[in-house]
């Protein structure tokens, strides 16, 4: 799953590795997924060390009767320069990165930031170590949009530099089977449990 919504989210400023908490909007949909995986039977529920991602989880685990536990390779892309900037303050100050950045150069990592290869890497293997750990369960992972992205890319062999046509909903459920060959989507953004007012 990706965290709740955030303040940043609703401003399309790019949080990457900032630690922003979630905002009103957020903790509602993180009780409403809670609600929603309260008959999943899972067995662990794994969170990014941010506080958005793991207030997301806390709702689901404390409904389940287990306890979060932090993985750091979940963390969402580190952006560097950018984080903190909206989108259109980063073609303003940025404006060749923003272009690179737009064009998914995988080699591309704003200033003192990760690259889309490197962030590809680290997602992927952390979610294959924690599948692995898990074989035959059924756990929740809690983490953020670029690597909900990272693991669709995995699923479905689409390119890292492929334009994204999916969506990537806050606290959306994001079904995947993972076995020897690696991650198979069985379901994606799922967002009826927040379609309730």
């Amino acid at each position: 799953m990706r965290h709740g919504e955030t303040a940043w989210n609703a401003q399309l400023r790019i949080q990457g590795h900032t630690d922003i908490a979630l905002n009103e909007t957020g903790r509602w949909q993180a009780t409403q997924l809670a609600q929603a995986l309260a008959d999943e039977g899972l067995h662990a529920v794994y969170s990014s060390d941010l506080q958005r991602a793991h207030a997301t989880a806390q709702a689901v685990a404390a409904l389940a009767g287990l306890a979060v536990r932090h993985e750091p390779g979940l963390r969402e892309r580190h952006f560097g320069s950018f984080e903190g900037r909206t989108f259109d303050e980063i073609a303003q100050h940025h404006p060749l990165d923003a272009q690179r950045w737009r064009r998914r150069e995988p080699t591309f990592a704003p200033g003192n930031g990760e690259s889309l290869e490197r962030f590809y890497a680290r997602s992927v293997d952390a979610c294959s170590a924690l599948a692995e750990r898990h074989r035959g369960q059924t756990i929740l992972v809690v983490a953020h949009g670029g690597v909900l992205d990272c693991l669709y890319r995995a699923a479905t062999r689409v390119a890292l530099d492929a334009p994204r046509s999916w969506q990537l909903g806050n606290a959306t459920v994001n079904r995947l089977l993972h076995t020897e060959a690696g991650f198979t989507l069985v379901g994606w953004n799922d967002n009826r449990h927040l379609q309730t007012a």
